[in-house]
C-alpha cells in the first residue's frame, strides 16, 4: 500500500503540516505536553473573545457612568429607557400585562400596541425570572450580556474564516462593541440577542451547515423584524445551492426553516388583530414607521447637514455615509457574497424606512459585517496603530453611545 493512500498531503490548513514531528519520540512528547501541559493558557485562548467583547463593553459603561452622574440619572435607568421598558413589561407580565403608562410615539396605548414589539428577548428574559433569586431587570441584563458573548464568538470565528488571520476575527469583535450606538449591547434591548442568532446563521451559510443557517435564521425572525434581511440571504444561498444540486436534502431544510419565525410571528399578530398587515399597520399608526424607499432619510439628512442642529443627528448622518461607502468597499474587496448581501439589505431596510430619524444609527447595529473592511485593514496594519486606533474607537463609541441615552432627550 502506498504512502498516499494511508495518509494525507499537508496543507496550509493543516496545524501540523509536517508528518515527521509523529515519526520520532520527540514528536510525541511535543504532542504530549500541548495535551497534557498547563490548561490556562488554552482557557484563556479560549476566552478571549468574550474578553474583548466585555472589556469594551465595561468601558463604555464607565463612560455611562460619568455621563449618567452629570445628567442627574442612573446607570440603571439609562440602560433600561425607551424601548426597554417595553421589552421589560412584556418580559414580566406577557402583552396582555404591560404597564398602562407605556404608549407609542403618539402618546396612544390600544390592546394591541404592544403587539409592535417581536417576543423573542422578553421570552427569554422571562424564562431566566423563574430561576429563584434572579430579579426581572437582573434578568434582562443577563440575557443581553450573555447574547453579546455568544455573537462575539461568532464574529470571531467569522472573522477568522472570512481573512484566514486570527487577530481579523478578535478585531471583528472590538469593533462590534464599539459600534457608534454599541450601548445598546448593554441595554435592555433585543439587539443583542438578534446579533448573536444572525452571525450565527451567516456562520451557517459560509460552512454549509444548513441546519444550524436555518435555525439560527428562525430564532432572529421571533426577535427583530430585521431578520427579513437575515430570511433572505439564507434563502437565496438554499436556492443556489438546490440549483447547484450542492449538499443534498440540507439546503431545502435549511431554507424552509429560515422564515418560520419571522413569519410565524406576522402572521400570528395579523390573526389576532383580525389584519393580514396588522403588524405593520400598529408600526405605521403608532410610530409613522413604513417604508418609502429612503425619502424621508435623504430629506433628514440634507437637513442636518444644513443647520448641524445637533451633534447626535450629525453623527447620525455620518454613520449612515461611511455604512453605504463600506458595502462598496466589501464588494471591491470580494467578500463572501452572503456576506455583503446581508450587511446591504440591513442597510436599505435602515435607509428606507422613515419613522424615527434618531434610530438610524443603533437599527444599523446588525449590520455588522460591514465592519470586515475596516477590521481587514487594521489586522495588517502595526501593533502601535492598532491599538491607537481602537482605543480611539472604543472611547470615541463610549461617549457616543452614553450622550444618546443620557444628554440626548429623544428616544433611540
Amino acid at each position: 500500500m502506498s504512502t498516499t493512500e494511508v495518509g494525507h498531503e499537508p496543507t496550509g490548513d493543516t496545524p501540523f503540516p509536517d508528518p515527521e514531528p509523529f515519526t520520532h519520540t520527540g514528536g510525541k512528547l511535543l504532542v504530549a505536553r500541548r495535551l497534557l501541559g498547563p490548561p490556562w493558557p488554552r482557557v484563556l485562548r479560549l476566552l478571549i473573545p468574550a474578553l474583548a467583547f466585555l472589556a469594551v463593553r465595561e468601558i463604555g459603561l464607565l463612560v455611562l457612568d460619568w455621563l449618567a452622574g452629570r445628567d442627574n440619572t442612573t446607570v440603571t435607568g439609562a440602560l433600561s429607557s425607551w424601548d426597554g421598558q417595553w421589552f421589560l413589561g412584556i418580559a414580566g407580565g406577557g402583552y396582555g400585562g404591560v404597564p398602562g403608562g407605556l404608549a407609542d410615539a403618539f402618546g396612544r396605548r390600544t390592546a394591541d400596541t404592544p403587539l409592535a414589539f417581536f417576543p423573542g428577548y422578553p421570552m427569554l428574559v422571562r424564562l431566566l425570572t423563574q430561576v429563584p433569586g434572579i430579579g426581572l431587570l437582573a434578568a434582562a441584563f443577563i440575557v443581553t450580556l450573555a447574547s453579546g458573548v455568544v455573537a462575539a464568538y461568532g464574529l470571531d470565528r467569522l472573522g477568522r474564516q472570512v481573512t484566514g488571520a486570527p487577530r481579523a476575527g478578535l478585531i471583528l469583535v472590538v469593533l462590534f462593541a464599539a459600534s457608534p450606538m454599541g450601548v445598546v449591547l448593554s441595554m435592555t434591548y433585543s439587539e443583542a440577542t438578534f446579533c448573536a442568532l444572525a452571525v450565527w446563521s451567516l456562520v451557517g451559510l459560509l460552512e454549509r451547515r444548513w441546519l444550524l443557517a436555518g435555525l439560527a435564521a428562525a430564532g432572529a425572525g421571533l426577535v427583530r423584524p430585521t431578520a427579513a434581511a437575515l430570511v433572505l440571504t439564507v434563502l437565496i444561498a438554499a436556492g443556489i445551492a438546490v440549483a447547484a444540486k450542492r449538499d443534498g436534502w440540507r439546503p431545502w431544510v435549511g431554507g424552509l426553516l429560515a422564515p418560520l419565525g419571522l413569519l410565524g410571528y406576522l402572521v400570528a399578530v395579523g390573526w389576532l388583530m383580525g389584519s393580514p398587515g396588522g403588524w405593520f399597520t400598529l408600526q405605521r399608526e403608532g410610530w409613522n414607521s413604513r417604508f418609502d424607499f429612503g425619502a424621508a432619510t435623504v430629506k433628514f439628512g440634507l437637513e442636518v447637514l444644513a443647520d448641524g442642529r445637533s451633534v447626535l443627528e450629525v453623527g447620525t448622518v455620518a454613520i449612515l455615509l461611511v455604512a453605504i461607502g463600506l458595502v462598496v468597499v466589501m464588494i471591491r474587496q470580494r467578500l463572501p457574497w452572503p456576506l455583503i448581501v446581508y450587511g446591504a439589505l440591513v442597510l436599505a431596510i435602515d435607509l428606507g424606512s422613515n419613522g424615527l430619524m434618531n434610530s438610524k444609527a443603533r437599527l444599523l447595529l446588525p449590520a455588522f459585517t460591514l465592519l470586515l473592511p475596516p477590521a481587514v485593514a487594521l489586522a495588517k496594519s502595526r501593533r502601535g496603530t492598532l491599538i491607537t486606533a481602537l482605543a480611539a474607537i472604543v472611547l470615541a463609541s463610549a461617549w457616543f453611545g452614553g450622550y444618546a441615552i443620557t444628554g440626548w432627550q429623544y428616544a433611540i
